[in-house]
């Protein structure tokens, strides 16, 4: 099996027009733009839903953005996710 992944990641420079939105945003909040939506944004569309998902879901809730984040970290980490 190969080590090279089956979509590479999508630098931010090369960003398409209609990903650059929601890039901007990550870069924004968080000072870079995660993996995951480096690949999403092969498919814009999916990228700009699955980011609009992703900040539902992490957002201000019943449960802290915090516990969310250190959760996520942990599920990634237990997975070996380089996500």
């Amino acid at each position: 099996m190969s080590e090279e992944p089956r979509l590479p990641r999508v630098a931010v420079e090369d960003a398409p027009d209609d990903v650059r939105p929601t890039f901007d945003a990550f870069i924004r909040e968080r000072g870079k733009v995660p993996n995951l939506f480096r690949v999403a944004a092969h498919a814009p569309r999916t990228a700009a839903r699955l980011a609009a998902l992703n900040a539902e879901v992490m957002g201000q809730g019943e449960v802290p953005v915090l516990l969310k984040e250190l959760l996520s970290t942990r599920v990634s980490h237990i997975n070996l996710c380089d996500y």
